[in-house]
């Protein structure tokens, strides 16, 4: 849609005195000697005398001017009812979704048979590859804040579907992102736009991931990524290959992105330093992509930790028909997390508040020197917390043996 960005007002006197009439599209005739000016407005190009496609010549306006009074009111009003102006404007043209796809989203795609640009991409697997396929959509308001800055943002929205490729030791090859982009942020701050790509293409960069297709539409800001990866024919972890006697793992720390939402929230105060750490955590998780790929032929079971410990072992729990018994004081923690522990707060940032994109993965028990020797490599902290047994159910204990409960075991969209 086309928009006119008003930039002056010239009023024009003359000799005769015509009384008030309706003239043409932004003109008004009669006498005035004064020359109001620096008037701005962004007005849509609508209504009667425009053609249908909503174009018009730079010197028009889209309102008519049709009442008489003898000083000035509104913008639309002239100061003198025979008075003449002329509304000094250019034409200001929105991007339309092309524009947008073309500008920000288009990036070769060596990877892909044919990328962006065409009703659909081509991709082609290498031979004795399978594909491992996983959709995220993330919603402003629900997953985050409406001003998350863009760069950000844009790392996230393909960190959380990495992750998943991690979980599933997989290597990421294409993506497509979808975006519901408000109107006004269209009209007026395409910087976001173009600092939300940088996101997303940096990460991309980093993994060897084309982006090879999409959608964009008009609504509340809505993100939703496609990624798809490759694996070796039948090698992929899964979520049902735990059993009795194997050991539990984690990589890296937990709790830390939880915490920083408490904080954002008011429902903790973090020291400076903490807030700095804890929010790189939440709003640029790292993701363990190549620590996915290693554990391939180690692992029995694989999950990555984005809606809390507690739920996502649980899923392995129940794919695999064990039960596990894990201890919290076992678990990394930061420095942040380890100041307020044991608090209720801090043990369910840890054990249920998700957002860590860290993985929990299960191994035999004779494998544990082979997982030491990967972190060494990796230098990643890979942490024993536990141990698959026959049977239902999650038991968590603390550093005493007695039984942790927790109310929340993890994020659920449709629950508080």
């Amino acid at each position: 849609m086309a928009v006119l960005q008003l930039l002056g007002m010239e009023w024009r006197p003359e000799a005769s005195h015509e009384g008030p009439r309706e003239a043409g599209i932004g003109q008004r005739r009669g006498c005035c000697d004064r020359v109001p000016r620096a008037w701005g407005a962004r007005i849509p190009l609508r209504g009667r005398n425009f053609p249908a496609e909503g174009t018009a010549p730079p010197c028009a306006v889209a309102f008519r001017v049709v009442a008489p009074c003898s000083a000035p009111q509104k913008l639309h009003t002239p100061p003198c009812p025979t008075a003449e102006f002329r509304l000094i404007t250019h034409v200001v043209q929105m991007s339309s979704e092309f524009d947008i796809i073309q500008r920000y989203f288009t990036r070769p795609s060596p990877g892909a048979v044919l990328g962006v640009g065409d009703d659909a991409a081509l991709i082609k697997p290498a031979r004795g590859m399978e594909l491992a396929v996983s959709t995220d959509m993330l919603v402003a308001g629900q997953h985050f804040f409406a001003d998350a800055d863009p760069r950000k943002l844009g790392h996230k929205s393909l960190a959380v579907n990495l992750s998943d490729m991690a979980a599933m030791g997989a290597r990421p090859r294409w993506a497509t992102l979808s975006l519901a982009l408000p109107e006004l942020m269209v009209r007026t701050d395409e910087k976001w736009l173009a600092a939300f790509a940088d996101g997303f293409f940096g990460l991309a960069h980093a993994h060897q991931v084309d982006l090879v297709g999409g959608d964009t539409t008009r609504g509340p800001l809505n993100i939703s990524v496609t990624i798809i990866g490759e694996v070796a024919t039948g090698k992929a972890l899964r979520r049902s290959g735990a059993t009795p006697g194997d050991d539990i793992w984690i990589s890296g720390h937990l709790g830390d992105a939880a915490l920083a939402l408490a904080h954002a929230q008011r429902r903790i105060v973090l020291e400076p330093g903490e807030i700095t750490e804890c929010v790189s955590a939440l709003h640029t998780p790292v993701v363990r992509v190549e620590l996915g790929q290693r554990l391939i032929g180690l692992a029995g079971s694989a999950i990555d930790i984005s809606d809390g410990l507690l739920a996502d072992l649980g899923h392995i729990l129940k794919s695999s028909k064990v039960a596990a018994v894990i201890k919290m004081s076992e678990i990394k923690c930061s420095t942040a997390m380890k100041r307020y522990l044991p608090q209720a707060l801090a043990m369910e940032c840890l054990l249920a508040g998700g957002d860590d994109y860290e993985l929990c993965f299960t191994v035999p028990r004779s494998r544990r020197g082979k997982i030491e020797t990967l972190s060494s490599e990796q230098q990643i902290p890979l942490t024993r917390i536990g141990r698959i047994s026959e049977g239902e159910g999650l038991v968590v204990l603390d550093a005493a043996g007695n039984t942790v409960t927790l109310e929340t075991k993890g994020y659920d969209h449709f629950h508080d």
